[in-house]
């Protein structure tokens, strides 16, 4: 874009002279680059607005240092990028502030979700057991073999009884146990 540069040198002669409105001018004729300027850079585009902002307030407050004959586009690409690179600076500062926040706060967590964790371990284990000893006879016997790791045909000859029932009896017995568990969990 082709910016009229008398316009220009009469905007920062005003400026310079106290007239502050006439930094208008230069956010009109110059805003849409440097916002496309930063979008260019940024993630994200949310903060395309506030860099400006901060870009458009350096330049007003260090009007004095341009000078004349160079570009001025530039001049503001350059206050842009110094503007974008402070922001990925801040930014990491904040992540890395938030990942040793989320650290430290899990290392003084943790013992304390182990704990509450091996209580209702510990309490679903009472649990199941009073459960087990509710079952029957035959039932409990099949569960307490399962947990020994026996096999179904050891089980099977140790009840005098065939595999299949071992099978259909173990299946009626983890019925029962996950309704008994439902129930004392409610």
């Amino acid at each position: 874009m082709d910016h009229d540069t008398d316009a220009l040198h009469a905007a920062i002669d005003e400026i310079l002279a106290g007239h502050r409105e006439a930094f208008r001018h230069i956010v009109r004729e110059y805003g849409l680059g440097v916002r496309g300027f930063i979008a260019s850079q940024l993630y994200h585009l949310d903060d395309v607005d506030d860099l400006a902002q901060d870009v458009f307030m350096a330049a007003f407050e260090n009007i004095g240092s341009f000078r004349r004959g160079d570009d001025f586009g530039a001049w503001l690409r350059g206050i842009a990028r110094n503007k974008v690179k402070m922001y990925f600076r801040s930014r990491m500062r904040r992540e890395n502030a938030m990942e040793r926040f989320r650290s430290e706060v899990s290392e003084l967590v943790e013992p304390d979700l182990e704990h509450a964790s091996l209580a209702v371990e510990d309490e679903q284990l009472a649990r199941l057991l009073n459960c087990i000893s509710k079952l029957p006879d035959k039932m409990r016997r099949i569960i307490q073999g399962g947990l020994e790791g026996q096999k179904a045909q050891a089980l099977a000859e140790a009840m005098q009884s065939s595999v299949a029932v071992v099978y259909v009896t173990n299946h009626r017995a983890h019925k029962l146990l996950r309704e008994c568990m439902s129930r004392k969990a409610a």
